[in-house]
């Protein structure tokens, strides 16, 4: 290990700093000087020097290796598989909590497949955070599967013992994967009958992402209780979409939130904005022919989550009420604002 001035140095003096005093500012620096290692050239200095920590005996040193590669792989595409190597091989052998913990995250920034069965693994491990980590982590390291193990751990960790495990697997199960399968489903509506407020909310969500009908009552009682945030809840309805909950909506502390669920429910609203969306595309297409003007509306959300995007540019793209909203709920004229952003965009390239 590097005493001295490199790049091992550095880190290691930084995390002795931050872990000694415990205070945020240190520790954002330590974190700082690692994501300028990581972004240094191609990354490949800092995943051999960070893959050097990782067979050290002293675990601050394999803490700082865990980071360093982590921020490596998810900084540098092409060493991503690399660093995963690297860290399954510490997997093997690793039983420090705080690194486990470093390492977890480490190989959700790897993003690689053969991570999963060392998080299936570590979902039973007796400390309550690492296992609450994992469930997090799962949204970065899947199996693709509908019923891989990944997502059985899941459902698994929505029945821990420790509330904010629960939280976080029914979050990553219910909102964050797009698995939808009957045992995903039973285990999201045991989340909604949850004693903790959080994982309610959580089990209703990912209920109405799926659409299933049961949601529509439940989402109602949540909406008319008082004693819990309603911000998930209102998002769960605006998915939805549907007029049986208008009633308790009504009920509801105005707030922007509020009137996206409204506007979702209400089929007088939702049609407007439909067709708005439409005459946007329309115009577009008048005043820009050929541009490929498209709607688009994912599964697990909502109608204002409808997108507009073209083929002008490639990254393109437009929240249909949100670019409405600009346009002061003119179809007309959001039209004009995407071809005048198109112009504004035609600019700068040719200035530049």
């Amino acid at each position: 290990m590097d005493n001295g001035v490199g790049p091992a140095g550095r880190l290691m003096t930084a995390a002795r700093v931050a872990q000694a005093s415990e205070a945020d500012h240190d520790e954002h620096a330590y974190w700082a000087l690692v994501w300028e290692e990581a972004q240094e050239g191609n990354g490949e200095t800092a995943l051999r020097c960070g893959s050097g920590l990782l067979g050290s005996t002293d675990v601050l040193e394999r803490k700082v290796g865990c980071n360093l590669v982590g921020s490596a792989a998810d900084t540098h595409e092409a060493l991503r598989g690399e660093a995963a190597t690297a860290l399954l091989a510490l997997a093997e052998v690793e039983t420090e909590n705080s690194v486990l913990s470093s390492l977890v995250c480490a190989l959700a920034r790897a993003q690689d497949r053969r991570a999963v069965p060392v998080l299936v693994g570590l979902s039973r491990h007796e400390d309550a955070d690492l296992r609450r980590l994992v469930a997090s982590e799962f949204t970065s390291v899947t199996s693709g599967l509908s019923d891989g193990p990944d997502v059985r751990a899941l459902i698994r960790l929505t029945r821990d013992q420790d509330p904010e495990v629960r939280h976080w697997a029914a979050f990553t199960l219910g909102f964050q994967l797009e698995q939808d399968t009957a045992a995903i489903r039973d285990a999201l509506w045991t989340c909604a009958t949850d004693e903790c407020g959080e994982v309610r909310e959580e089990g209703a969500r990912g209920l109405a992402r799926r659409h299933d009908p049961r949601a529509v009552p439940l989402i109602a009682r949540l909406l008319e209780a008082d004693d819990w945030s309603h911000s998930f809840t209102l998002h769960a309805a605006e998915i939805l979409g549907v007029p049986e909950l208008l009633p308790a909506l009504a009920a509801c502390d105005p707030s922007p939130e509020t009137d996206r669920a409204v506007a979702a429910c209400d089929p007088v609203r939702r049609a407007r904005l439909e067709d708005d969306a439409w005459t946007v595309v329309t115009e577009l297409e008048r005043l820009r022919p050929g541009i490929g003007a498209a709607l688009s509306s994912p599964r697990y959300e909502s109608v204002h989550g409808m997108r507009l995007t073209h083929r002008e540019t490639a990254d393109a793209g437009y929240e249909v009420a949100a670019l409405l909203s600009r346009a002061d709920g003119d179809p007309v004229r959001a039209a004009g604002l995407v071809v005048a952003d198109l112009t504004g965009s035609t600019r700068k390239r040719s200035a530049g």
